[in-house]
């Protein structure tokens, strides 16, 4: 069983929030020890991929209770073989539902996006803005590049970001998204750009966290240094 076992421990730090021991609100100000963050980091691992099943409140409470009842030896006995699949099948249809909501939209996004002033989209779709030129040299396909990036949804929402945290990255072009593959090599280094990439080109189909499945995202991308 165990598509049921990961599905429990997703749900972990949010039957925290439901019982009481931590909210969005007052979370930060509960996490008064290394250890507390590290188990708290935990959960926000597990919960962010608790987000693509979209469950409603009712839902969610059913779900804390069976991890409260399995943690606590007193689970109801159901069949694995069954639920197990049928869990499988309602997490395909939530995510398709809404990947035929989120593809729409996305659309309108990077049309709205191309419509800026000097952006540039390619075959690819990918849309690209030069925000500030650079003087060095661009990088192959083959470079390891410094940079900072800055990723949001359409909506403005950050999804993540090295710049939030400060704290630049070192990548080889040859390992990251196609987004990024196609979209730095057009830079200088110390170069900015904001590259917004469709679904395709970046998280595809499945989404990824709070990223919707089939959504277009956008980058603003600062190369710092190319280093080899």
């Amino acid at each position: 069983m165990p598509n049921l076992l990961r599905l429990s421990a997703i749900v972990m730090i949010t039957s925290l929030s439901l019982t009481g021991v931590s909210t969005a609100q007052n979370s930060e100000t509960e996490l008064k020890t290394e250890q507390q963050r590290l188990f708290y980091f935990m959960g926000t691992t597990f919960g962010d991929n608790l987000l693509t099943l979209r469950l409603s409140d009712e839902e969610l409470e059913f779900v804390v209770r069976g991890l409260t009842d399995a943690a606590n030896g007193n689970a109801v006995k159901l069949d694995g073989p069954l639920y197990g699949p049928k869990l499988q099948q309602l997490a395909t249809e939530r995510r398709n539902t809404w990947l035929e909501e989120e593809r729409p939209k996305a659309e309108e996004y990077l049309t709205r996006m191309a419509a800026e002033e000097g952006a540039q989209t390619m075959e690819s779709g990918l849309v690209f803005l030069s925000l500030e030129a650079g003087s060095g040299t661009m990088p192959t396909p083959a470079s390891k590049v410094k940079l900072n990036y800055h990723g949001t949804l359409r909506d403005g929402t950050v999804f993540d970001s090295s710049v939030e945290r400060k704290q630049p990255v070192e990548v080889p072009l040859e390992m990251v998204m196609p987004c990024w593959k196609e979209g730095i090599v057009l830079m200088r280094s110390g170069g900015k750009a904001k590259i917004t990439c469709p679904a395709a080109l970046a998280y595809q189909d499945r989404g990824l966290g709070n990223i919707p499945p089939g959504a277009a995202v956008t980058f603003e991308i600062e190369i710092l240094e190319i280093t080899n």
